[in-house]
């Protein structure tokens, strides 16, 4: 089973703003509503690739009961905790004349250090060996800084493996209990080591490194449209990316986050994992807000994707 852990979900309102004018008035043309958060929308993803999830974290309020309606009427399977308080809407604005993403997050609902202990115990009960955790995005207010580290380990002395999605110091905290495997973009790998990493050859020696230093067994760098980079302890792949018409380019690394846990969870070699997870985050890149493209979209792309030893 793959657990995808959102602490701090969102209701995602994405709207097409063109010409977007700052100190000005602007106009909607087209608007849709999405339940989102990091690890909602991998849980989105693996569902049309046809593997099974369950979607956990915290909610709150009227927003948090409309994620959870939303996430049922999807057929999803879900186990979140509800806590006092309002989950947060974030707004993501298209500007399809300049070409631009805007995002305006709120900070979502206050939680304890009980609460996220509760939520983690019982999660535990339900994690066996093998089992894949898939910890990701921002967490909400009041959260101890080292929770991504406790959270990590705790799953991983359960036996699973977890995959990690998280930057600055939430990613920091996560690398010193050994997720499996980590999903950085190349800026964020960048502020990690406090230089800018242009090259996939910079960025799989930087991988490399963590990999040694912290008993990491994979690290996938995204590089946007130019691509990613694929690294274990025997190989390097680094694939180009996929020219294709652009809707949103939010939810788009947590799409190569959801092909990869399939990956795992199927046994895929490294290149098939390489070609699904790239044909994956282009075809989210085709859809707007944070839906999860269909398969077949994905299945068209798939033969397009190229990659090369590095």
């Amino acid at each position: 089973m793959i657990y995808t852990i959102t602490l701090n979900p969102a209701l995602d309102k994405t709207v097409e703003i063109p010409s977007l004018t700052v100190d000005g008035v602007n106009r909607i043309t087209t608007m849709r509503t999405d339940p989102g958060g990091k690890g909602i929308n991998v849980s989105k993803v693996i569902q049309k690739l046809g593997g099974k999830s369950m979607a956990a974290g915290i909610l709150g309020g009227d927003t948090g009961r409309a994620i959870q309606s939303s996430l049922e009427a999807m057929e999803l399977n879900t186990w979140f905790q509800f806590v006092e308080g309002e989950t947060r809407t974030n707004m993501k604005i298209i500007d399809p004349v300049n070409h631009t993403n805007t995002d305006i997050n709120e900070p979502g609902v206050t939680v304890s250090e009980k609460i996220l202990d509760s939520l983690l115990k019982e999660l535990l009960k339900k994690v066996s060996q093998g089992d894949i955790a898939v910890i990701s995005g921002s967490m909400p207010k009041g959260s101890p800084k080292e929770t991504y580290f406790l959270w990590t380990k705790a799953f991983r002395e359960k036996g699973a493996k977890v995959i990690l999605d998280a930057d600055g110091e939430l990613l920091k905290a996560g690398l010193k209990a050994s997720p499996y495997l980590i999903k950085p973009n190349d800026h964020e790998l960048s502020q990690l080591v406090g230089r800018t990493l242009k090259t996939p050859e910079e960025l799989k020696q930087v991988a490399m490194d963590l990999m040694e230093k912290y008993g990491i067994e994979k690290v996938v760098v995204s590089m946007g449209s130019a691509g990613a980079l694929y690294v274990t302890k025997e190989k390097a792949l680094y694939a180009e990316g996929l020219k294709v018409p652009v809707g949103s380019t939010v939810g788009a690394g947590d799409s190569v986050v959801g092909a990869l846990a399939v990956a795992e969870e199927s046994g895929m070699t490294l290149e098939d994992t390489v070609r699904l997870s790239a044909a994956t985050g282009a075809a989210n890149v085709m859809c707007s807000g944070t839906q999860a493209a269909e398969y077949s979209v994905i299945q068209e792309l798939i033969p397009k994707v190229v990659y090369r030893q590095v």
